[in-house]
């Protein structure tokens, strides 16, 4: 079984930045195309970055220019630094695979930004 644990978040004020990482454990033997996600109070769970186990990155147009979605192998760790943060980005961020079948979710990390 995969775990995904993810830390990080916290209160910022907007501008601000934060990194957040999610380390995958358990019987993985290696890390596959993994993505972020966010769910905002009231609003179903949304994929804001995705990073290919080579390293191809998609965003979504609200983060792009913002966010870095990035990952190291060597301890199967995925990030995602967020910069010049909007009280819009506030919500619960979650990794996870970015297609097909999902790994079971972790309990994510919070984020809130405040104007």
């Amino acid at each position: 079984q995969v775990q995904l644990v993810e830390s990080g978040g916290g209160l910022v004020q907007s501008g601000g930045s934060l990194r957040l990482s999610c380390v995958v454990s358990g019987s993985v033997s290696r890390l596959h195309a993994m993505g972020w996600y966010r769910q905002a109070p009231g609003k179903q769970r949304e994929l804001v970055a995705d990073i290919s186990s080579a390293g191809g990155t998609n965003y979504i147009d609200s983060v792009k220019g913002r966010f870095t979605i990035s990952r190291n192998n060597a301890n199967n760790t995925v990030y995602l630094q967020m910069n010049n943060l909007k009280p819009e980005d506030t919500g619960t961020y979650y990794c996870n695979a970015p297609l097909g079948i999902k790994y079971t979710w972790g309990k994510g990390t919070q984020v809130t930004v405040s104007s």
